[in-house]
């Protein structure tokens, strides 16, 4: 091996014993930043439609004459990005806008507010079973008027708007579509007079996207 030759063999193997020493030494890289999970294309997330019983206790649902059904819908939109903490982002709800029409001519609303959901023992039934909770404002055309003049059929409501919470127990048929027993109440809280409220139980059939 001529004089060249074994200088350029040397560098090369003197490189190598270097170089897993400097790796060695280096500082480990730092942790990879937090990614939000990525958000659907459109601002909706998902979207309800169902039915429910008009306040079965009450003279909106009691007496007859009127027809007892609520047919309603409803658009959850995307979760805005509040926290970079995943754990502080699951507290963050959907904006949701929804409306009811009582197919009795009795009281029909409209609502927005926000709805939380909540994941029942995910490891247990496979992230299929959740809780939902809706907490916002609701305008109606119910009877608004001295509760001495209700008309027949009416619940004695007060006011409008009024507040309306709601809760729902589903189920996640595929990835897609799920199925919930919801039950909802409105009222104006007394702050106004006569405060009989409304509520309503039934179903919806939710898409996600």
């Amino acid at each position: 091996m001529t004089a060249p030759s074994r200088l350029c063999l040397f560098g090369i193997l003197t490189g190598a014993a270097i170089m897993p020493a400097s790796a060695a030494d280096a500082p480990p890289p730092p942790p990879a930043a937090y990614l939000a999970p990525v958000q659907p294309l459109s601002i909706v997330s998902e979207i309800r439609i169902g039915g429910a019983v008009q306040d079965p206790g009450s003279a909106e649902g009691k007496l007859p004459g009127f027809s007892k059904a609520n047919v309603n819908g409803e658009i959850l939109f995307a979760k805005p990005i509040l926290s970079a903490d995943p754990f502080w982002q699951a507290f963050v709800p959907r904006p949701t806008v929804g409306g009811s029409y009582n197919t009795g001519g009795r009281t029909s609303y409209a609502y927005l507010g926000a709805t939380w959901t909540l994941e029942v023992f995910p490891e247990t039934f496979n992230r299929r079973v959740f809780l939902d909770g809706f907490f916002g404002g609701v305008a109606h055309n119910g009877w608004t008027g001295p509760k001495a003049e209700t008309p027949y059929g009416f619940n004695t409501l007060g006011c409008s708007p009024m507040f309306r919470e709601a809760a729902a127990l589903g189920f996640r048929i595929t990835e897609h579509w799920s199925i919930m027993a919801t039950i909802e109440h409105m009222s104006n809280a007394g702050l106004c007079a006569n405060n009989r409220g409304l509520t309503n139980y039934g179903g919806k059939i939710g898409y996600t996207f």
